[in-house]
């Protein structure tokens, strides 16, 4: 059991679900584990006073807390409104204005909602409704920028055909394209010089690769996409596979009855509710790690909290395969920590969780190496 309810009050219906130490035997199973009452600590914020507990087994430590989304910050009560605002369009010093605090915490905590919404995810794709695709797969790819524009990249996005839900999504970096002037070619050279050029198989690679997340086993897929020249060469990699690939040109009006829509759909959210991808904006991202871990938070509001329509269909995407009964709203979405030593995360999520994600001009990027708080 992941989300617990109750686990930032001091009663005594709060039961730890497992030894929170990776260590540990009871960590994966809960099963015959025994704990008893270590006491209470003091904190600033509500609730003040918290329950600890001790591990019978391994002789760990921990809180209720522990099992908290809002783990360790001294700002827990930023987290959930941070959640409505990400996905609000609003920018982060705009936010930090409104709470009174450094845009630098809220981009730490923004990190830290990013790496939940993939466990998410990531969790959900292990539920028995996901086991095998039930309907067609729309492919598209959604481009941005981080750093500056001489940074472009591009997010994979597999969506249900029938239940707009998000199945998968992976990152490339690309080289910036289009009309340049001389000067801006030349220092599209320097910059290519330095920091290497992006790789010209990005696009296939990683749509392969969120293809594999999508359906991690041999099966018959049904695909449908725009007739961009790097999609049937990442469908080639997929041995076992029976796919049908139908191709719609993009030109194709972007309505209801475009076969595309739902991809279609999920690019107008994430230009919409994203400030980071809006145009002609001031609150692009700064980090290609920032753009994914961004991007996580939309994909899992709108997989498991936003209507497909807000005027026709108040199903949500999980709803529609049955992954939920109901929408889940913000606080459902933080009610309990997840932990990715329970949670097996696919390659290229395992290396978003971990912060591995460059950007060409930082020299130094930040990681998620934490020990007790991974």
């Amino acid at each position: 059991m992941q989300g617990c309810s109750g686990m930032s009050s001091t009663n005594d219906r709060f039961v730890p679900p497992h030894c929170p130490r990776t260590d540990c035997a009871y960590h994966h199973c809960a099963t015959g584990w025994h704990w008893t009452r270590h006491g209470t600590y003091t904190r600033q914020c509500q609730p003040r006073i918290i329950p600890r507990y001790r591990c019978g087994h391994c002789g760990a430590t921990f809180s209720s807390q522990t099992f908290s989304t809002t783990y360790y910050l001294k700002r827990p009560e930023l987290l959930e409104p941070l959640f409505h605002r990400a996905v609000a369009c609003s920018g982060y010093r705009q936010i930090a204005r409104e709470s009174r605090c450094s845009h630098s915490s809220l981009m730490r905590q923004a990190a830290r909602l990013g790496r939940h919404c993939l466990l998410l995810l990531a969790e959900a794709r292990q539920e028995e409704p996901l086991a095998k695709l039930q309907e067609p797969l729309v492919i598209d790819g959604f481009e941005s920028f981080a750093f500056s524009q001489y940074h472009p990249l591009h997010l994979h996005l597999n969506v249900g055909a029938v239940s707009h839900f998000t199945y998968a999504f992976t990152h490339s970096r690309l080289r910036r394209k289009g009309r340049m002037t001389v000067q801006q070619q030349r220092h599209r050279s320097e910059l290519e010089a330095e920091h290497g050029r992006a790789d010209p198989r990005a696009i296939e690679l990683d749509m392969l690769a969120a293809l594999k997340v999508s359906a991690p086993r041999p099966q018959a897929l049904d695909v449908l996409s725009d007739e961009h020249p790097a999609y049937p060469r990442a469908l080639k990699q997929l041995p076992g596979y029976t796919i049908t690939h139908l191709c719609t040109p993009s030109v194709q009006a972007r309505t209801v009855n475009n076969p595309l829509f739902p991809a279609n759909r999920l690019d107008l959210l994430l230009r919409h509710n994203s400030a980071n991808h809006k145009r002609e904006t001031i609150a692009f991202s700064k980090r290609h790690q920032g753009v994914v871990e961004r991007a996580a938070i939309l994909l899992a509001w709108s997989n498991f909290a936003k209507p497909v329509s807000e005027n026709h269909d108040a199903e949500t995407p999980a709803m529609k395969l049955g992954l939920r009964p109901g929408p889940l709203s913000p606080a459902a979405l933080l009610g309990g920590r997840r932990f990715p030593s329970l949670i097996t995360l696919p390659r290229p999520w395992e290396e978003y969780y971990r912060g591995m994600i460059d950007t060409p001009g930082i020299a130094k990027p930040r990681r998620h190496t934490l020990k007790l708080a991974f």
